[in-house]
This record gives C-alpha cells, sequence and structure tokens, in this order.
C-alpha cells in the first residue's frame, strides 16, 4: 500500500469516527474489565512466543511464493470508533484491491462484501493460511498492545460499518476481538447481517464465562477448517 493511500485511508477513517456516538458497553460484572485485559496480555504473550516457528514459516511462505508485504495492514475502528491499523499476513496477490469491482462482477457478488470460495486474488499460500485462521495471527500484536481483546466483535472494514445501521453500529461499544461467537459458530458460512447480530447478542449476553467459552471451542473450530474463505 502506497503512503498516499495509507495517509488518506487514515484521513477517511478518522473522519467517519468522528461522526459517531457510540457509548461504552457497561461492565457486565465487577471486576470483568480488569480481568479481561490481565487475560489479554498473557494470553497473546504467551501464544505469540508459542506459534514464533509458524509465524516466520508463513512469513518464508509468503515472500517466497509471491511479490509484495509479508504483512497487510489495514485501518479498522475499535472501541467506540478509535481508528488503529489491525495486522493480518498477506493471502492475496499485489493490487488485489484495485480488482476488486471485476471481481464482484465475474463471482456475481453483490454488496459491500467481497469474500468468496472462488477469489482469484488469493494466492494458493494465502489460502491455507486462511483456511486455518493462520493469516490472522499477528493480530495477536493488537491484542497485546490493547487495540484489540481476545474475544469481541471481529473488527469489520469501515466500508461494511458505512453500510450498518445505529443499532447494528453497537457493536462498536466494545473492543474488537481476535475471535467472536460467530466464528464459533460458522464463520464465513454467516452472511454479514447474520454476524451482526450474533455480535450484538454477545455483548447483551457478555461475561468472563463466555468469553472463556469462545475461547475453548476456536481451536477446534480453526483446525476444521469449516466455514474458513
Amino acid at each position: 500500500m502506497s503512503e498516499k493511500r495509507t495517509t488518506a485511508s487514515a484521513e477517511y477513517a478518522a473522519s467517519f469516527a468522528a461522526r459517531l456516538i457510540i457509548p461504552e458497553a457497561a461492565e457486565p460484572h465487577l471486576g470483568y474489565r480488569g480481568i479481561s485485559r490481565c487475560l489479554d496480555m498473557v494470553v497473546s504473550a504467551l501464544l505469540l512466543a508459542l506459534s514464533l516457528p509458524l509465524l516466520l514459516a508463513a512469513a518464508t511462505l509468503i515472500y517466497l511464493s509471491s511479490p509484495g508485504p509479508i504483512l497487510f495492514r489495514h485501518r479498522r475502528l475499535g472501541l467506540r470508533g478509535r481508528p488503529f491499523l489491525c495486522f493480518k499476513f498477506r493471502t492475496m496477490i499485489p493490487g488485489a484491491h484495485s480488482r476488486r469491482n471485476e471481481v464482484k462482477e465475474t463471482l456475481q457478488i453483490s454488496g459491500t462484501r467481497v469474500k468468496h470460495r472462488r477469489d482469484p486474488r488469493v494466492t494458493p499460500v494465502g489460502r491455507l493460511l486462511r483456511r486455518f485462521s493462520i493469516d490472522e495471527f499477528p493480530q495477536l500484536f493488537n491484542v497485546l498492545v490493547g487495540d484489540m481483546s481476545l474475544v469481541g466483535p471481529r473488527p469489520l472494514p469501515i466500508d461494511e460499518l458505512e453500510q450498518c445501521t445505529p443499532d447494528q453500529l453497537q457493536r462498536l461499544a466494545v473492543k474488537p476481538g481476535l475471535t467472536c461467537i460467530w466464528q464459533v459458530s460458522g464463520r464465513s458460512e454467516i452472511d454479514l447481517e447474520g454476524q451482526i447480530r450474533l455480535d450484538l447478542e454477545y455483548i447483551r449476553r457478555r461475561t468472563l464465562w463466555l468469553d472463556l467459552s469462545i475461547l475453548m471451542r476456536t481451536p477446534w473450530v480453526v483446525l476444521s477448517g469449516r466455514g474458513a474463505y
């Protein structure tokens, strides 16, 4: 991504965020926020240390298999609309964004979201990384620094947030997460509206025990590869 485009994206994200009025969600029970943050820091640091060989292997495969950066950085909105840079391993060919409309037409995709099993922009290595969610491992850094949490609504691209109703935008009342309730309930097999509905349900129901339940279910869902594309 060029410096000019990155700057424009940052300005656009800040402009959109400034128009939002999102109250922070109430703490579900005493001590939840502090315990959740401690859990985020300890688990993300531990997972980063344990997965270092996997991260290095993924980075090497991306570097050797296609030109372009190893990491994909995209500006998302976090708690109460605060912009931050979200990290992922790059899974698409260079210039993928410029082919967005072409892919939508070819695959007959309507709406804002372009996510399809047969997306020709995804590289062979990228498909492997996506199948087991390895492409999202760099977001452990986002969790460690506090932009994200281990559990919470997945951070959506800003163009998808623009299509949300005021009620749907309440998903920004909590930190975005590395995993979430719809990730363990079908992943991409659930449409965007269904995902947002489950995000709002999570916010209403969230407790430390629900977070732990989602975390414990996530590895099995990831290893199965179900709904990943």
